[in-house]
């Protein structure tokens, strides 16, 4: 049997997911994403996805390009997955060899990749020149049978909306979330400067809930937001929760994430998925409060090309 490493098709779509579900049930996957992603990318993002098959099974996947939207030139990124039941077949490095000469090519100075926090995943990072940095956390709150905090009444001259509010004009939402995203810890932080890239890239994403995305309007100006991705399967993501500088310590990032989570659940969301930084105690703190567990790590990891 032999493993071949190749483009994404857009029939891979299916097989995609399925690897990706298997590798990473608690990131909410589904088709039209893995499309979207792909069609849509913008071009300074060198933007490829791999996949690793095997008798013409995918068994391996990988996201790469460059984080053109980072401060930091020459960052890029590789994350390749493997089907937990396809391990050990060489597929993992066939990934990250092709990604690397992709990615030395389109001028990468060094490559960062999230590596699942067990002793065989980091033991291949190490193996391939990968060092670790900073951790970071998914967490999962059971819905169906979990309990929310109560609902919160907005104090005065404060209210909450959804993303639905804002189809005719989501501007004031890409200000908010690339004044929150800039603040975010990471090894590579990233710049939305471009807002039609934004609308492209983000807020015209398959599986983005505008109708789950609260939002907190204070003051007349957008002050907190939650974004919401579901994959039609019950499982709804947090894609972002952030508050505005001028808004912070007023209890907002709350606010609207507990506005989001409760119509979720009426909605027939039955378990809620999110992802922290190991150093962001603040939104640590604030998914605990909500019942949140960790149930998963990944450790970052960079190298350096040539």
């Amino acid at each position: 049997m032999t493993v071949l490493v190749r483009d994404f098709r857009p029939a891979d779509a299916e097989g995609w997911v399925r690897v990706r579900r298997a590798a990473l049930p608690y990131m909410i996957t589904t088709p039209e994403q893995a499309v979207a992603a792909l069609t849509g990318a913008p071009a300074a993002r060198r933007y490829r996805m791999l996949v690793a098959e095997e008798d013409g099974e995918i068994i391996g996947t990988a996201q790469v390009g460059l984080a053109h939207d980072s401060p930091e030139p020459g960052s890029a990124f590789c994350d390749p997955y493997i089907h937990p039941d396809r391990t050990g077949r060489g597929a993992g490095t066939l990934l990250l060899r092709t990604a690397e000469e992709y990615l030395a090519m389109a001028g990468a100075a060094t490559v960062y990749t999230w590596v699942p926090d067990t002793p065989g995943d980091r033991a291949f990072a190490a193996k391939h020149g990968y060092t670790p940095s900073r951790a970071a956390h998914f967490l999962h709150l059971d819905l169906a049978n979990g309990s929310l905090p109560p609902r919160q009444e907005p104090p005065a001259g404060v209210e909450l909306r959804t993303g639905a509010d804002f189809a005719d004009d989501p501007r004031p939402l890409f200000e908010a979330d690339a004044e929150t995203t800039a603040d975010e810890p990471s090894d590579t932080p990233a710049r939305f400067e471009d807002y039609e890239e934004w609308l492209a890239d983000t807020w015209r994403a398959p599986g983005l809930d505008h109708h789950l995305t609260s939002v907190v309007v204070a003051d007349g100006e957008v002050a907190a937001f939650s974004a919401a991705r579901t994959d039609g399967a019950g499982r709804y993501g947090s894609a972002m929760t952030g508050t505005r500088r001028a808004h912070r310590g007023r209890g907002f990032a709350k606010l609207a994430k507990n506005d989001s989570l409760h119509r979720a659940r009426a909605a027939g969301c039955t378990d809620a998925y999110t992802g922290n930084d190991a150093g962001n105690g603040p939104m640590l703190a604030i998914n605990r409060w909500f019942g949140y567990d960790i149930c998963a790590t990944e450790v970052r990891h960079a190298r350096r090309l040539g």
